[in-house]
C-alpha cells in the first residue's frame, strides 16, 4: 500500500477540519487521531538532520 507523504496527510487533516471531525471515538474521530500522529511523526523526521547522526552520535 502507499505510504502517504507529509503534504497528503496534511491535506487530510484539512479535510477533516473544514468537516468539523474532532478527535473522539467515533470512526472518524479515530482516523483523525491517527492521521495527526502520522503526520507529527512524518514533520518529525523530514525535520531531521541525519548528517548529524554520522559515527553513532545520535540514536533512531
Amino acid at each position: 500500500m502507499h505510504e502517504l507523504n507529509l503534504e497528503e496527510l496534511s491535506a487530510l487533516l484539512a479535510v477533516f477540519e473544514r468537516a468539523g471531525v474532532e478527535a473522539n471515538d467515533s470512526t472518524e474521530g479515530q482516523l483523525l487521531g491517527r492521521i495527526r500522529t502520522l503526520h507529527a511523526e512524518k514533520e518529525e523526521l523530514e525535520s531531521m538532520d541525519f548528517d548529524d547522526c554520522l559515527g553513532g552520535a545520535c540514536k533512531l
